[in-house]
């Protein structure tokens, strides 16, 4: 049983995401009176100089009574950064990937072909779809 299992054994309902370095959890707890209320915990996971690694967490509590607009406004603020953003995800560290990946293919020969289906990829709105 890892620390988060023995620290949590309250639970109701869980759910976990891995995402990357990142994993979030989603619990149902009880409250004293019974009633039930939903715990977010984002854990990263961080490497030490000598190889070890630790983990950082945070925790957003979330009841009832903010379920309505909780839920409004992160539906809001996902469409609006898929609206102006789309679903690719952008970075510096995806960008410097995606230059050393330019840089290795730059070396290789193109085609006619290869350019015209690279930038239709690019061009897809998600709008369209």
């Amino acid at each position: 049983m890892s620390d988060y299992e023995m620290m949590d054994k309250e639970e109701i309902y869980s759910k976990v995401l891995r995402a990357g370095r990142r994993t979030y959890f989603f619990d149902v707890r009880a409250t004293k009176a019974g009633d039930y209320y939903l715990t977010i915990t984002e854990s990263k996971k961080f490497t030490n100089d000598d190889g070890s690694f630790h983990y950082k967490k945070h925790k957003i509590y979330l009841y009832k009574e903010d379920f309505s607009e909780f839920r409004e406004i992160l539906s809001e603020m996902t469409d609006y950064i898929i609206r102006e953003k789309g679903e690719e995800v952008i970075s510096e560290r995806h960008q410097k990937d995606f230059k050393r990946d330019d840089d290795f293919v730059a070396q290789e020969a193109k085609t006619p072909e290869d350019t015209q289906s690279t930038d239709s990829f690019t061009d897809i709105s998600f709008d369209d779809i």
